[in-house]
């Protein structure tokens, strides 16, 4: 019978220790997916108690090793209602789980591969359909370790090569398991075993063993014989496979039994801090790993907040080395032009012509407003020093901003005045080109 799943806990502790390294010894998986991965571990080894997680180190095709994790035990076979073990190593390769792990079929010397295999080559490399489908992130080890039980079901990978028994030397007598376990499933044609249906290239499993974990010489399968039990872990008795009692004192010392009973109590104390010091750590453990999805979002949004701002600064840069251009250029031509004559113009403003009529206007409307502006300005600063007084200021203030206002008014006419020009002077030029 097997037995029911039960996590062991040092397994999460494993995992929680590997995938927590960091520096050199670091397993080479991305940090975003370390507690996912640890989670499909963890769900692997509860649905599968057979799998041992481990760490080993991976050769690829090209010379490079790698330390990565691994799945390491067997898969649970139904063969024509019997329950067969399937060896196997479950690779979590650098990209898992974005990518599919890497399945090998793990045969003892005293097994081989089936040739040729629907699903297995001759090196053991294992590839079913679930592994060429593989979703991220909806795939996981446990639902590929199902599809690998059934393909296995279909189709079995392995059969046993096993060596034939010596013969027995004539002064010896035949033990009783040769009567009472024959296996009639092995020929005198062949040294090859076979399943209880006869078939030829498949590996037989003797009947007297118990242990599920392991084919015979790498396999078992449960036993038939309702009495025949395994021997006791603590000693053979008269072959009944029951503990013979020693025979205990009549008497014992007050001294050693209070001293027994207080080193149980102190076990006894120490084994409960330490259960219940493993169980904040490992909540603790949780809570980092449930965070690093957090912290990744927010080193995302920073260096991405970081990347704008450096875009930003450099656009900032490139307009500021615009402007020293122009600056140098403005600079260089007034230093050329320092203390030239105009020729006969008396006044520099009239160096500068506008293109038309509605464009000084505007000018002037503008050089106005903004001298108003600056007196308006002067007067502030006045009146609070006390060169002007309050009255005369208010007087003053109410006249400039009549003229300001009259000022803007005809900046705002003429400003619509030469939006008007433009649109007609471009549905001109468009007449022009259709024409």
């Amino acid at each position: 019978m097997v037995p029911p799943a039960v996590q062991s806990p040092n397994h999460q502790q494993f995992l929680s220790s590997v995938l927590s390294q960091r520096g050199p010894s670091a397993l080479p998986y991305s940090e975003d997916a370390k507690w996912l991965i640890r989670q499909h571990l963890v769900s692997l080894t509860t649905a599968f108690p057979s799998l041992e997680p481990k760490t080993a180190t991976f050769t690829h095709n090209d010379g490079r090793s790698v330390n990565l994790l691994q799945a390491d035990g067997t898969v649970p076979m139904p063969y024509q209602g019997v329950t067969y073990n399937i060896p196997v190593l479950i690779w979590l390769m650098e990209s898992y789980p974005r990518h599919a792990p890497c399945v090998y079929v793990n045969p003892t010397r005293d097994m081989v591969i089936k040739r040729p295999h629907a699903h297995v080559n001759p090196s053991g490399l294992v590839s079913v359909p679930y592994l060429h489908n593989w979703i991220y992130p909806s795939s996981n080890l446990v639902d590929l370790v199902r599809n690998l039980s059934h393909a296995f079901a279909s189709d079995p990978p392995l059969y046993s090569q096993r060596r034939a028994p010596p013969p027995p030397s004539p002064s010896q007598s035949p033990s009783p398991s040769s009567h009472n376990n024959p296996n009639p499933n092995f020929a005198n044609s062949s040294n090859l075993g076979s399943f209880p249906s006869g078939s030829s290239n498949l590996g037989s499993f003797p009947s007297g063993s118990s242990n599920l974990g392991a084919f015979s010489s790498g396999y078992s399968r449960p036993s038939v014989h309702p009495n025949n039990y395994p021997p006791s872990p603590y000693g053979s008795g008269s072959g009944s496979g029951r503990v013979q009692p020693s025979p205990s004192p009549h008497t014992e010392d007050p001294t050693e039994v209070f001293k027994r009973n207080a080193i149980n109590k102190l076990v006894e104390m120490v084994h409960g801090d330490v259960v219940g010091l493993r169980k904040t750590k490992e909540a603790e453990i949780e809570g980092l790993f449930s965070m690093q999805p957090v912290l990744k979002q927010r080193e995302d949004q920073i260096n991405k907040g970081l990347k704008e701002m450096q875009d930003e600064m450099e656009g900032l840069e490139q307009k500021l080395q615009i402007i020293l251009m122009n600056s140098d250029v403005l600079e260089g031509w007034l230093r050329d032009n320092h203390g030239k004559k105009l020729g006969s113009l008396e006044n520099a403003e009239d160096a500068f012509e506008c293109v038309d009529a509605l464009s000084k206007q505007m000018l002037d409307c503008t050089a106005s407003d903004l001298a108003t502006e600056d007196t308006l300005y002067a007067l502030d600063k006045a009146v609070q020093v006390g060169s002007v007084p309050f009255d005369q200021y208010l007087r003053s203030v109410r006249a400039l901003s009549r003229e300001q206002f009259f000022h803007r008014a005809t900046a705002a006419k003429v400003r619509a005045a030469q939006l008007q020009a433009q649109v007609a002077n471009m549905a001109s030029r468009n007449q022009q080109y259709a024409v």
